[in-house]
């Protein structure tokens, strides 16, 4: 499909992988801006020659096309929608450069706080680690609800009345989110323990932007599983390698 208001040359494509919550944020921000694009589902274990000369640096999803040129890393690939197409739909970084630059400081703690703990929690290689990498999950799960209680006002989104930037940056860990009580039996998105949040993700979900892109926590538990054995396996490897 063509991008709205771009010629032939001018297709968007993304090259993705359904459980990602970096591919899931950008595609949240091309249905915000309105703008139709090729969704290319890749197989992580067996990537494309169209992934890897796309992104040869890292060989990792997301990829965004734009007439064949490619844009890497999720929080870039937002930065870029919103200069190539200033016109389109609604802008997801805030306008005021104060604004902004608050946005992008709580986009680097979810991608570097966050994502990285609930990481170490799924897939840590001792006991010990993975209960220290939950403790420091629900840590910043409680510092983002201070964060979303802030930077709202009282309002919907961490944007305000529309959901913008941090809205879709933290948007696309919603479906490992209420996954979560499935792959390890805690619940993170506990009402009693940030009611904020849980509100929040429920409004995110049900935007018809979010539609067709949060996975349903039965099909990400499942993919969790194959995480969780490869982890395994390659520990029990390495352990076996050191003996």
């Amino acid at each position: 499909m063509a991008a709205a208001g771009a010629g032939e040359d001018g297709k968007l494509k993304v090259l993705g992988a359904w459980p990602s919550p970096f591919v899931n944020r950008v595609r949240m921000a091309l249905h915000l801006k309105g703008l139709d694009y090729e969704n290319v589902e890749e197989d992580l274990a067996n990537k494309s020659d169209l992934l890897l000369a796309s992104n040869p640096v890292h060989k990792k999803v997301p990829v965004l096309l734009h007439g064949g040129r490619p844009v890497s890393e999720s929080l870039i690939i937002l930065d870029y929608l919103d200069d190539a197409f200033p016109g389109s739909g609604q802008a997801v970084l805030p306008t005021d450069p104060y604004e902004r630059a608050v946005a992008r400081f709580w986009a680097a703690y979810v991608d570097s706080k966050l994502h990285a703990a609930m990481l170490g929690a799924l897939i840590g290689p001792t006991e010990e680690e993975r209960a220290a990498a939950t403790a420091e999950t629900l840590a910043a799960l409680d510092t983002l609800e201070g964060a979303l209680a802030e930077r709202s006002g009282g309002k919907g989104f961490f944007a305000g009345d529309a959901p913008g930037y941090l809205d879709v940056v933290l948007g696309g860990f919603i479906g490992w989110l209420r996954a979560w009580d499935r792959i390890t039996g805690l619940t993170l998105l506990d009402a009693g323990r940030i009611p904020q949040l849980v509100a929040w993700a429920e409004r995110v979900a049900a935007l018809d932007a979010a539609k067709g892109v949060i996975p349903e926590p039965d099909h990400i538990a499942e993919f969790a599983k194959v995480l969780q054995a490869r982890a395994a396996a390659a520990a029990a490897t390495a352990a076996a390698a050191s003996n």
